[in-house]
């Protein structure tokens, strides 16, 4: 219905909250239905009324307005952004999701500059930038990055996916979030191997079968390019060990009877040192699959590496010990070791060799 100039003057001279309400909802009629271009006068001056009473108007009623504004194509400019940074979030969220009339400077200070509601808001919105998404992963609590995460057509720089897996080698539950979210480079996502559950991690070995070669090249350079390892002080018998190992190999000794031996002989640094070379994998890896008796991850390592299913279960009894039952956790393990393709092992174990190979 269209509005009588004397109707909108009688309005605006009444200052209660009721006729200040019902002014700015009629010039709102107005503006949709007059529907001024872009360049044009009027949209300025639509601008300037509704963003006038707007600062009037108690929360609810700018909520309102926020609500018909986020959907308009092109809506009030420094309306927007006002309703944008608005502080209470019931006037923010419709805007800060759903407006593409938000200048990406408008979201970057609502980023820095609001509440976590705001951030979780503008996780929700489409064709989100990559300055945004950053500065969102720097901010942000776990809930809100786990809606950033589910997010599929937001951009995040190769810095905030760092960022993001550093995050969640903190925080468990954030893990899941991380380990699905597609995006993830896969040098990244294979850093999550050793501290997400065994589920979540036949998700990153479902990947790394999908990844084309030429893929995995690419993804093996960009991780050269970071430490994925928290290097610790060698073995005191690390040189000792070396020695162990290639005058083992002299006597024709070497290969996988040898990891065998050593075990059983409890020269542990010697097998580390043997097996990491057999399967190209950096020693402070296989230190660590040690040390926590990570059996699926030791499977891994000796499928890349070839080893007969009966080698991979001796060294799998011998890692887990009496005290935890190792014929049964071991045929378990054997069972999943012969339905694991080698050439998955292979591409696992070259994200677990050494930074400098």
């Amino acid at each position: 219905m269209k509005q009588s100039a004397s109707q909108l003057m009688e309005l605006a001279r009444d200052r209660s909250g009721e006729r200040r309400r019902e002014l700015m909802h009629r010039v709102a009629d107005l503006f949709f239905e007059f529907g001024p271009r872009a360049d044009g006068p009027e949209l300025v001056l639509f601008d300037d009324i509704l963003s006038q009473l707007s600062q009037e108007l108690e929360s609810r009623v700018r909520a309102e307005l926020a609500n018909r504004m986020a959907l308009a194509r092109t809506p009030p400019r420094a309306l927007i952004r006002s309703l944008a940074l608005d502080e209470t979030i019931d006037v923010a969220s419709p805007v800060l999701q759903l407006s593409r009339a938000v200048a990406e400077e408008d979201l970057i200070e609502v980023a820095r500059s609001r509440s976590e509601a705001h951030l979780k808001a503008i996780s929700r919105r489409s064709n989100l930038p990559v300055s945004v998404s950053d500065l969102i992963i720097e901010r942000a609590e776990e809930s809100t990055l786990e809606v950033l995460l589910a997010n599929a057509s937001a951009s995040l720089s190769r810095m905030a996916h760092e960022r993001l897996v550093d995050r969640a080698m903190e925080h468990p539950s954030l893990q899941g979030a991380v380990v699905r979210y597609a995006k993830l480079p896969v040098d990244l996502l294979n850093e999550m191997y050793f501290v997400v559950e065994s589920r979540m991690r036949n998700a990153i070995l479902q990947r790394n079968a999908r990844i084309r070669p030429e893929d995995l090249d690419e993804a093996l350079r960009l991780s050269r390019h970071r430490v994925t390892t928290r290097k610790k002080p060698v073995p005191e018998d690390f040189e000792a060990a070396q020695e162990a190992v290639k005058a083992a190999e002299a006597r024709g000794g070497g290969g996988p009877n040898a990891l065998v031996r050593f075990l059983r002989n409890g020269e542990t640094t010697a097998y580390l040192i043997a097996i990491s070379q057999m399967a190209g994998v950096d020693f402070e890896i296989t230190r660590t699959i040690h040390e926590r008796r990570e059996l699926d991850a030791l499977s891994i390592i000796c499928k890349a590496a070839g080893f007969d299913r009966t080698i991979f279960i001796t060294l799998a009894v011998l890692v887990l010990g009496r005290e935890n039952n190792p014929m049964g956790r071991a045929r378990e393990y054997g069972e999943i070791y012969e339905a694991l393709p080698r050439e998955v092992a292979r591409r696992t174990v070259r994200f677990w060799a050494s930074p400098k190979a």
